[in-house]
């Protein structure tokens, strides 16, 4: 009978989750993605990425789903397991735009007719990964609270 009456009484007191910032729709939504590529082979990567994807995001950027698109590359080398090729950084319009589905087929059939060529040469590029990570990127105000 006691513990009827305090599973009663637990489930009936309100439940205190901490709460969760919502996504900045307004702001601009920054996601870096990272690419390692096996040993000896980050050249041909950087070729074909800028041959078959920076189109594709320069397209987006002239759509205005993209504000902003720039690639680094670490000036030394790292351990093994930190190690990176290739970090992309994507400014989208806002965490909508960047999250909601886009129909990129379409794009890629006006930028690229030889469909069969760029699925090889898209397959090629993943093929020669060790590893890629995408880091959606959040401020932090130093000055804040």
């Amino acid at each position: 009978m006691k513990w009827t009456f305090l599973l009663l009484v637990l489930t009936a007191l309100p439940v205190s989750l901490p709460a969760q910032s919502a996504p900045e729709t307004g702001k601009p939504f920054v996601v870096e993605y990272f690419y390692k590529a096996k040993w000896g082979h980050a050249d041909e990567f950087l070729q074909l990425f800028k041959k078959n994807h920076y189109p594709l995001l320069k397209k987006q950027q002239e759509l205005g789903r993209i504000l902003k698109v720039w690639m680094d590359q670490p000036r030394y080398h790292a351990t093994e397991d930190g190690r990176w090729d290739y970090r992309v950084t994507i400014v989208f319009k806002n965490s909508t735009v960047a999250n909601e589905p886009f129909d990129e087929d379409s794009l890629k059939k006006q930028l690229w007719p030889d469909q069969s060529t760029y699925t090889k040469e898209e397959q090629r590029r993943f093929e020669i990964l060790d590893g890629h990570w995408d880091v959606p990127i959040k401020n932090v105000d130093l000055d804040g609270k």
